[in-house]
């Protein structure tokens, strides 16, 4: 089976500016559990966003679960990461004329591969069942404009776990936590990536977490680019 994540030459930079990523090789295998640390300028999020298909290198290869999204047009890798990408951003990105069950249930009403993978729940049931794991089962109904921003932090977490997607890219999910929540996302994540045999990759500037995680990748080890 191929690897999750297989890097190679990759280049990017925004518009004509310097390169913020020249990583020759990154290579991850599925159901791995990475932690990404670097400091800030260094270029964690934009390698997520690349990792996700978000955005597209300028140069290399970027094969994810054995697809090179470098090849891929715009709307292919957005289909792509909505079959098969978990994203929890750095900003949350809720639609925030939802409710927070909406939001979370987003996913799997969009694409059928996600709703297949629900082991026969309903769609509003995964989502209540998420939320009711991370504490806030209770806001189900409320607009996510609402919530304070360790619980829309929380909301974005469930959003990217709904479904069994097979690979997790989360941009500091733990920043607005206390301890309690902190320990009750990552219990919720891990659990989760190893019942779907889901691959993640987690960037925090908290280094103690770094223990709990089978592989630990310093991105100015590997990248090349400018700061």
């Amino acid at each position: 089976m191929s690897p999750a994540i297989d890097v190679q030459r990759l280049r990017f930079r925004y518009g004509r500016g310097p390169w913020v990523l020249d990583i020759p090789e990154l290579t991850l295998e599925r159901g791995a559990r990475a932690f990404l640390f670097g400091p800030s300028g260094s270029g964690k999020t934009t390698l997520l966003g690349v990792l996700a298909g978000v955005l597209r290198p300028e140069e290399g290869e970027v094969k994810v679960l054995g697809r090179d999204l470098a090849c891929l047009s715009g709307a292919q890798r957005d289909a792509f990461r909505a079959e098969h990408i978990g994203y929890v951003f750095q900003m949350f990105n809720l639609i925030p004329y939802l409710s927070v069950l909406d939001n979370i249930a987003l996913p799997a009403r969009m694409n059928a591969a996600r709703r297949a993978r629900l082991d026969g729940a309903g769609v509003k049931e995964a989502a209540a069942h998420l939320a009711d794991q991370l504490h806030i089962r209770d806001l189900l109904k409320k607009p996510v404009t609402e919530l304070s921003v360790g619980q829309q932090q929380r909301v974005a977490a469930c959003r990217a776990l709904i479904g069994g997607p097979e690979l997790i890219v989360a941009d500091e999910p733990t920043s607005s936590l206390d301890f309690d929540r902190r320990e009750a996302f990552l219990e919720l994540l891990f659990r989760e990536c190893e019942r779907a045999g889901a691959t993640l990759v987690f960037v925090s500037h908290d280094r103690t977490l770094e223990d709990m995680f089978s592989r630990r990748i310093s991105l100015p080890d590997i990248n090349r680019g400018a700061l």
